[in-house]
């Protein structure tokens, strides 16, 4: 007779040894072998510890890509002083919120409050109390800590809300409650033309993907003019200038009616690195634009807002949008009033728009400047397994020195 084998007994797993939490880095850095010892023995146990005897070999380890989570810095040291190197260090973005502690024996007011103002969180005298140490380094880990899941919170919000509201909420200048006002702004609509028709047999993911690319883009040219972007629909996108910040009303029409032709003309580089990804398709867009009164702030309950704009202004530029021609911006009366001093454009027409019993007096945007002013120009590279594009014109010098130095990274790894 056959027998089932017998089952083996199963180990229960150790929840000890599941997702361990790692141990927070802490530098510890004095010219003295002593206290270097003494540190070790006090903290080793709890963190993961870094020493380094003087204040160049500090920032060497502070500036690497794995820098301490917390610092320990003597001020009295030969050659560079604890300062200095926390001078360089908050002078360094990617540094410039590190805790750092002085270990002192000085203990003047005047030299404790010089290195407060220069950013250190706490001092602790010396000869130091192990007991002291121990319970600072804990609290301002986890102070540290809870501010960076705060910022990366705040981070993730941001997403959700224009940049200029964002800023504005958290700086105290808007208030999170029901309220609205009438400004004269500048409204923006657009959307891509028979997209949903071209794209009604496309995988969900295709079109997503594509609809993410295009709007990181136009986003981007909207915060370069400082538009505030209110909301996409579908393909669409609604735009306004003139809250929560405002140029002016004239200024504010010139920046919005830029905004557009800048967009109009990124669609080339959009319609080539589509073109990459296989998208056969070519995509144009339209955009109406319309200057007047409209109501603008939070609109809804108590329970949830919306900061958007309503009021027939609003919708003659949604009209304007459907009114214009593929790869054309369509722009009103009002708003030509305040831009033609500086934009080209056609010949005024006369539109039948829905929901309007005149007709509606509307002009065409001429761009005439240099077809490659103002252009992203994409430098792009195809070898075996590697692909490379980059936007370099009119990125700010700081980004492009960023790349760079990514760029240096990779091609040493590469020597390797």
């Amino acid at each position: 007779m056959n027998q089932d084998p017998p089952s083996l007994p199963t180990t229960p797993p150790n929840p000890g040894t599941a997702n361990p939490v790692p141990r927070s880095r802490v530098l510890v850095v004095d010219d003295t072998e002593d206290n270097l010892f003494l540190m070790t023995g006090l903290l080793e146990d709890k963190y993961d510890l870094l020493l380094a005897s003087s204040g160049r070999e500090a920032l060497a380890i502070i500036m690497s890509q794995a820098p301490p989570d917390l610092i320990l810095l003597d001020i009295m040291m030969p050659e560079m002083d604890g300062y200095e190197v926390l001078r360089r260090i908050r002078q360094h973005p990617p540094t410039a919120t590190i805790p750092v502690i002085f270990l002192t024996a000085l203990s003047t007011m005047e030299e404790e409050q010089l290195g407060l103002d220069l950013g250190a969180v706490d001092y602790i005298t010396k000869p130091i109390s192990p007991p002291l140490l121990l319970t600072r380094v804990q609290s301002h880990l986890e102070r540290s800590g809870n501010a960076r899941r705060l910022q990366a919170l705040s981070e993730k919000l941001s997403r959700y809300l224009a940049p200029q509201v964002y800023q504005s909420l958290f700086d105290g200048s808007q208030q999170a409650e029901i309220h609205t006002e009438r400004k004269k702004l500048t409204v923006f609509f657009s959307d891509i033309k028979d997209f949903t028709g071209s794209t009604s047999k496309w995988q969900p993911e295709d079109i997503t993907r594509l609809l993410n690319s295009y709007f990181s883009e136009m986003s981007r040219i909207a915060a370069e003019y400082g538009g505030t972007v209110d909301k996409f629909i579908g393909d669409a996108m609604v735009i306004f200038f003139g809250d929560p910040h405002s140029r002016g009303v004239q200024e504010d029409a010139l920046q919005c009616v830029k905004m557009a032709i800048a967009m109009q003309r990124a669609m080339t580089d959009l319609q080539e690195l589509w073109r990459d990804t296989g998208v056969g398709k070519t995509f144009r867009i339209r955009i109406g634009i319309n200057t007047g009164f409209c109501d603008v702030g939070n609109f809804g309950s108590d329970l949830r807002m919306d900061y958007t704009i309503i009021g027939p202004e609003v919708n003659l530029a949604a009209r304007l949008e459907q009114a214009a021609e593929p790869g054309g911006i369509l722009i009103s009366g009002e708003t030509y009033a305040l831009v033609k001093h500086e934009i080209d454009t056609e010949p005024s027409v006369s539109i039948d728009a829905k929901g309007f019993s005149e007709p509606i007096t509307a002009y065409a945007v001429r761009d005439k400047s240099d077809p490659g002013a103002g252009i992203r120009q994409l430098v792009q590279r195809e070898l075996q397994g590697v692909s490379a594009k980059l936007d370099l014109p009119g990125r700010p010098a700081a980004d492009r020195a960023v790349v760079a130095q990514e760029l240096r990274a990779m091609a040493d790894r590469l020597g390797t």
